[in-house]
């Protein structure tokens, strides 16, 4: 993961998600998730392309069980653009950049 990926958590999901200044994008995946695997590229170049200007944040959902349940998610990989503390956008499954 680069430098300006980071990792969420159900202990830090309010801090570093729902309370950051900047809009945050979430990816919610897993290890063995293959599609998830697939974006992971497309999710580091986002990060580094938009540096500075979105937060961008992965959090393993078999490591990290609540959040992803709050949120309804039950395909992965699902991708989740906050903006206030609110989803703004969201992509389920593997898409292009």
């Amino acid at each position: 993961m680069s430098q300006n990926v980071g990792t969420a958590t159900d202990d830090n999901f309010k801090t570093e998600v729902e309370d950051a200044k900047l809009p945050t994008l979430v990816d919610f995946w897993a290890a063995w998730c293959g599609p998830c695997r697939a974006i992971a590229p497309i999710v580091e170049d986002l990060a580094q392309e938009y540096a500075g200007r979105l937060k961008v944040m992965k959090m393993d959902v078999d490591a990290n069980p609540q959040v992803p349940m709050r949120f309804n998610i039950t395909g992965i990989p699902t991708v989740l653009l906050f903006k206030n503390g609110k989803i703004v956008e969201q992509a389920v499954g593997s898409a292009p950049k």
